[in-house]
């Protein structure tokens, strides 16, 4: 099971010092990747909940959040040899064409590093401000993927869609990877599991269950059979949003929060069930409220995910 761990690009210590550190830190540890994610507004008053939290609200640190693309170009120039990768991109918020040549130059600069996770989000108020219909999201993200795919993939490329229209073009800008950069898939409805299905190179949860996840997982291998693809070369890459706490938490408590001993217990059931990376993401708990506490906590998780 790779290894991933979440680059501090929000809250206090986003900047240019604490990216470097942590990511040349992971890339000598031996972690196998970074991971980004993707927050655009802290609406003032949100008229939709946060999912991650029991209140709905945004944390603190979502006040203050760096561009998920401009952050990994950053560190590629900073490593050598770790993947780069957005947990999740919204992908609906961006105009495909100029995404698709964003995601193409960070993948050529990176040496081919690119990890593309994506998702289709929550949040009116981003949608508001994105000018994108919150209605669409799924038809959009649906649309963007194929021509991310087009892209890549052919040349002269076109494309002619509900949303998005690419006169024929010559696109001589490849990505290192062929035929494309891993595209995993953030979901949890029919829908959405049926474009991991159909259309991802994977599946990327976050705080499910292990029983969840693993029930999840084989109903996307059974409809990505179901859509003539190889079901055994569909990838689940786990997000762990970890909270730890000093005294073990009850049986109640979300997955990777707890004591050492309990998150220990999560990742070992992780591997157990068969997944291919598992991303620690230590950013939202107390303990890492500092750059040189960061860094540790990257070398104690390292150690910890390996031995489980």
């Amino acid at each position: 099971m790779r290894l991933g761990f979440g680059l501090p690009m929000s809250g206090d210590l986003a900047g240019a010092a604490a990216m470097t550190a942590v990511a040349e830190r992971c890339e000598t540890l031996g972690y196998d990747s970074l991971w980004t994610v993707d927050r655009v507004l802290y609406p003032v008053a949100p008229r939709s909940p946060y999912p991650a939290s029991a209140d709905g609200k945004l944390p603190e640190r979502s006040k203050r959040v760096l561009d998920p693309l401009d952050a990994l170009s950053f560190v590629a120039a900073r490593t050598a040899r770790i993947g780069l990768g957005t947990s999740v991109l919204v992908l609906p918020l961006y105009n495909p064409v100029v995404l698709a040549r964003r995601l193409t130059t960070l993948d050529v600069l990176s040496g081919g590093r690119l990890r593309l996770g994506i998702g289709t989000g929550w949040s009116a108020d981003e949608y508001e401000a994105a000018g994108v219909p919150m209605h669409e999201r799924g038809a959009r993200a649906d649309e963007a993927l194929a021509l991310l795919k087009a892209w890549w993939t052919t040349n002269p490329v076109r494309f002619a869609g509900r949303f998005t229209h690419l006169p024929e073009s010559v696109v001589d800008l490849r990505p290192v990877q062929q035929p494309h950069p891993k595209v995993y898939a953030a979901a949890y409805t029919p829908r959405t599991l049926r474009r991991v299905a159909r259309d991802a190179d994977g599946w990327m949860p976050a705080g499910l269950p292990i029983d969840v996840m693993r029930e999840m997982f084989a109903t996307i291998r059974t409809m990505a059979a179901q859509h003539g693809r190889e079901p055994e070369q569909l990838e689940m890459v786990v997000r762990a949003n970890l909270w730890i706490t000093e005294r073990p938490a009850g049986a109640a408590r979300p997955i990777f929060s707890g004591d050492l001993d309990q998150i220990r217990a999560d990742i070992a059931a992780t591997r157990a069930l068969g997944a291919h990376e598992l991303l620690l993401d230590a950013n939202y708990t107390p303990q890492t409220g500092s750059l040189a506490a960061l860094l540790e906590w990257a070398e104690r998780l390292h150690a910890l995910g390996r031995a489980a």
